[in-house]
């Protein structure tokens, strides 16, 4: 079973910048690839979505404009880069992928997601 390693967290004061990476243990085929962040008491929160085959990215408005997500198939890796961050976005990271491909009909939800990351800890101070 295909297995994801993020990296790339830590802690930043605000306005800072951090590059989330995540590499898939193989080149298994993923239909959608997805970043979430959580923090405690709160749902999964979707922060970077990327379906339809790889030609659709959405963020929500939180995010827009701040956060990009990337990939290179070459070396089976995603990355998130954060810029501008927030005290907000304080949260657990995770990267997420899906081999269902019916993933973009729901792209921002947590379930249709059938790989994760361990997740990593961003922490941004004021």
């Amino acid at each position: 079973q295909v297995q994801l390693v993020e990296s790339g967290g830590g802690s930043v004061q605000t306005g800072g910048s951090l590059r989330l990476s995540c590499t898939a243990s193989d080149s298994t085929l993923m239909y959608c690839w997805a970043w979430f962040r959580q923090v405690p008491g709160k749902e999964r929160e979707a922060v970077a979505t990327n379906y339809n085959g790889g030609h659709t990215t959405y963020y929500p408005d939180s995010v827009r404009g701040r956060f990009t997500f990337s990939r290179d198939s070459a070396k089976n890796t995603v990355y998130l880069q954060m810029d501008n961050l927030k005290p907000e976005d304080t949260a657990v990271y995770y990267c997420a992928a899906s081999t269902q491909v019916f993933c973009s009909s729901a792209y921002n939800a947590a379930y249709v997601y059938n790989t994760w990351g361990q997740g990593t800890q961003v922490t941004v101070s004021a």
